[in-house]
């Protein structure tokens, strides 16, 4: 502890023994009284810091993240709450989050993404045509030297840099059918490979 600290908990304690000797003289004729309240927000204030320091295992619980069993090469996606599976994938060592879409055919990045990965979005060649629910969209083709979710590692992986606007990257069955099995069961997606 810093000498900084050690003061401040010095002020504190004598501080909060102001307060409480305060509170003892002011109320002595109902000290029974006194001393429930004194427990009860005592308990109130253990179960505040009990909170806090469990946060990290009540939120995994209530939003739960992806998880990679590379000794098993299988890939869990619990469903998020907009009823979409997510995958968080390094592309060239770039954290990307695609929206898990079995209606596209391709893995398909946004600009964004695209430039974010190093793909360099002047020298790229829209040949390529899309259809999508919002019309047919132009796309390039584009190729990504390391594809990793965890310890799974895909190697010269081709994706799609899409024209138009898009709101987050796909991730469709060009990467999909790289699995042996696709499971879903209890809101979770489950890749195997």
């Amino acid at each position: 502890m810093t000498g900084d600290e050690t003061a401040r908990l010095i002020y504190l304690a004598l501080l909060g023994s102001v307060i409480a000797g305060y509170a003892l003289l002011a109320n002595r004729k109902q000290l029974g009284t006194m001393l429930r309240h004194g427990l009860l927000w005592a308990l109130i204030i253990l179960g505040l810091v009990a909170g806090y320091g469990l946060w990290e295992d009540v939120r995994r619980d209530l939003v739960p993240q992806q998880a990679v069993f590379a000794d098993e090469a299988r890939i869990e996606l619990p469903r998020q709450q907009d009823g979409h599976y997510y995958l968080r994938a390094d592309l060239d060592g770039q954290r990307i989050d695609f929206i898990v879409d079995t209606g596209a055919t391709d893995i398909v990045l946004s600009r964004q993404d695209a430039e974010k990965v190093g793909v360099d979005l002047d020298s790229l060649i829209y040949s390529g045509i899309a259809n999508t629910a919002n019309g047919q969209v132009r796309s390039a083709r584009a190729v990504i030297d390391l594809f990793e979710v965890g310890d799974i590692v895909d190697r010269n992986v081709t994706v799609w840099v899409n024209e138009g606007e898009l709101i987050g990257s796909l991730l469709g069955m060009a990467y999909l059918q790289r699995f042996d099995r696709i499971e879903i069961a209890d809101d979770m997606l489950v890749l195997h490979r």
